[in-house]
């Protein structure tokens, strides 16, 4: 699936569509990007919390790194490799086995940009 972001650093749930990729019987599912300035992780999806997301990842990218000199993205690279680019998520009876307020979502680190998601039933 393809997704557009609108932000240098974006937090978007993307758990619906996930859902919606699920195959009959499946056990578990992948999720994964393969982009280096991009990321999937699970955890409440709330306005106020994707905004905090938003700016703590701003924070914890600060400061002047070698691989600017390329292309001025370093922080996306660096972010992306602690958050990770992909989960793995159980399923029972067609549904991820989520807690109650979890959610996944797709981390934008070097936006904005159309992305790739991969989904791999289990």
């Amino acid at each position: 699936m393809r997704i557009s972001t609108t932000k240098r650093i974006q937090v978007l749930d993307i758990t619906d569509l996930v859902e919606r990729e699920i195959a009959p019987g499946a056990r578990g599912v992948i999720v994964y990007t393969p982009h280096t300035t991009a990321a999937i992780t699970i955890n409440e999806y709330e306005p106020r919390l994707a905004r905090d997301m938003e700016r703590f990842y701003g924070m914890l990218a600060q400061g002047e790194w070698e691989h600017d000199l390329i292309d001025n993205n370093a922080y996306a690279h660096l972010l992306s490799s602690l958050i990770k680019p992909s989960v793995v998520i159980p399923v029972r009876e067609g549904r991820l086995l989520l807690g109650t307020w979890q959610r996944v979502l797709f981390v934008e680190l070097d936006g904005p940009r159309t992305r790739t998601i991969f989904i791999q039933n289990l």
